[in-house]
């Protein structure tokens, strides 16, 4: 998952009592599948979590021989995606890499000191470096309201030559440190408004100004008791022009103008092997498209996206949408992602296409309401596990998709957020931890896996790709071919039986009709 800064921490301890499921079997659920088609039944047998679990198998054993990572532009992404493409084409399935440039940012030092404390930051994606050893100056604190640091004036007349201490929300990371380097500010720290770390992205280099890191929301309630006093910040990043790759692959069969698209990131961060963000999404889609295989009987065609450069900023699936034409755009019927459906300490969440939890950006386009509403359905029906909401907060490779207008959906299982109380006694677990302890970190290995989590999450998956390549009638009103057809037959037999009868009662325009 990105728009995160990769860290290099040592391995976090899950708490004791904390339910880490490794093993292969599931644990007993309901089975009872809801109505559907005979393909979304047929696949939640197909896909099956120990085939799964074989790709994940070798996503470790390629970033163990490859430095440790599948980053991007690495050796351990492009071992990846050739693992990927080539089961793919194996298959029968059409196949292309899309190459794309971007920037590849690593982080080489994060550091806050303040009120004679170390304070945890993270390093924004892209953020300007500090010199060597930081940069030492006042703390000024930014004034809170639902737009905080988002305007000039925000920022107190003093502020020129300090160190900007600003609430998240209201605005983009980027703009909320520009807005203080216009106002003098020498460096931004951003702290978070809800529980966990803050990682965040300035979406690309060319909207850096200043050094700016994350903290947590209780550092951040911290530091601002501080502000006057000098802090020290160092942030410093190494930063190259390199290319990457997308796996794109297609099925033979299908309408090739109403595609329903299901997509994963496929590189991990810098700091690790990435097995639960995301070759748990990557490792899923795979086994279900060799499960489907290449030509099935399907009204739509299914086509697989296996990005890289998500950690990067949503490189790989920016760049994929925005060179389709508009017309290419519309030829895809809905898009559906998943980011990191096996974590540890699993939550269970469908993307909120409606809107009815009322937190953050609102609703998806016309028809995420549906596709959220058939993995609710499912989830609970076939699984026994009550589904909660995940904003579209542009986190993960669902963005741009949406941004041109294409439906969206999609499952995950949580990343640095805190699992609540109420969360734990629904779905088991521990309150008070992440979801993911390991989440960016190189503890991120096949050890970090929740493998019950993950088997229900892929069932859901190809549920929901055995109904949408059956028929999205339900998203954009159009008809499977064979239903269309049959349709069409049972109105021209109607209209013949009219014409008959009358021409038996000797209407004169039966003749014409």
């Amino acid at each position: 998952m990105s728009l995160f800064r990769t860290r290099i921490l040592p391995p976090v301890a899950i708490a004791a009592g904390a339910t880490l499921v490794l093993g292969l079997t599931p644990a007993a659920a309901a089975t009872t599948l809801p109505d559907g088609p005979a393909l979304a039944k047929q696949l939640v047998k197909k896909v099956d979590v120990n085939g799964v679990n074989r790709h994940l198998i070798a996503l470790q054993r390629i970033a163990d021989t490859n430095g440790g990572t599948r980053a991007a532009s690495t050796e351990g992404h492009k071992k990846s995606a050739e693992y990927i493409a080539t089961k793919l084409e194996a298959a029968g399935y059409q196949v292309t890499r899309q190459e794309f440039p971007f920037t590849y940012s690593e982080t080489l030092a994060e550091k806050l000191t303040a009120g004679g404390a170390n304070v945890p930051i993270i390093a924004m994606e892209y953020t300007k470096s500090t010199p060597v050893g930081g940069i030492t100056a006042p703390l000024s604190v930014v004034a809170v309201d639902d737009t905080s640091g988002c305007e000039a004036a925000d920022y107190p007349a003093d502020v020129a030559g300090k160190i900007a201490l600003i609430k998240r929300g209201g605005c983009s990371f980027a703009q909320k440190q520009q807005t203080a380097a216009a106002a003098g500010a020498i460096g931004a720290i951003v702290y978070n408004n809800t529980d966990g770390d803050l990682n965040g992205t300035l979406g690309g280099p060319e909207n850096a100004a200043i050094p700016t890191g994350g903290v947590t929301a209780a550092a951040g309630a911290q530091l601002a008791t501080l502000g006057g006093q000098n802090v020290t910040l160092e942030l410093r990043t190494f930063q190259e022009a390199r290319t990457s790759y997308n796996v794109i692959a297609e099925t033979k069969t299908g309408r090739k103008d109403n595609v329903v698209m299901l997509g994963s990131h496929l590189d991990s961060v810098p700091a690790g092997p990435g097995i639960n963000d995301n070759g748990t999404g990557s490792a899923t889609l795979l086994e279900t498209a060799l499960q489907l295989g290449s030509s099935p009987k399907v009204n739509n065609a299914v086509r697989f996206g296996f990005w890289s450069a998500e950690e990067f900023g949503l490189i790989g699936s920016t760049y994929y949408v925005d060179q389709l034409t508009f017309e290419q755009q519309l030829d895809i019927a809905l898009y559906l992602n998943f980011d990191m459906i096996g974590s540890p300490n699993a939550g269970y969440f469908a993307y909120d296409g409606d809107n009815s939890d009322g937190v953050g950006a609102g609703a998806g386009p016309y028809g995420s309401a549906q596709i959220e509403k058939t993995f609710v359905d499912f989830m609970q029906a076939a699984r026994g596990v009550s589904l909660e909401g995940t904003d579209f907060t542009g986190r993960s490779d669902y963005g741009e998709f949406i941004a041109v207008g294409i439906p969206a959906g999609g499952l995950d299982t949580g990343a640095e957020g805190l699992k609540t109380p109420a969360q734990a006694a629904k779905w088991g677990g521990t309150a008070g931890i992440a979801y993911d302890p390991c989440y960016h970190q190189a503890c991120d290995n096949l050890g970090n896996i929740d493998r019950v989590a993950l088997d229900r999450n892929a069932d859901g998956v190809a549920w929901s790709l055995g109904v949408y390549a059956t028929s999205t009638e339900s998203i954009n009103g159009v008809q499977p071919g064979k239903a269309k057809a049959a349709k069409q037959k049972a109105a021209d037999r109607q209209a013949q039986r009219n014409f008959s009868a009358r021409a038996v009662a000797g209407d004169p325009h039966a003749l014409t009709a």
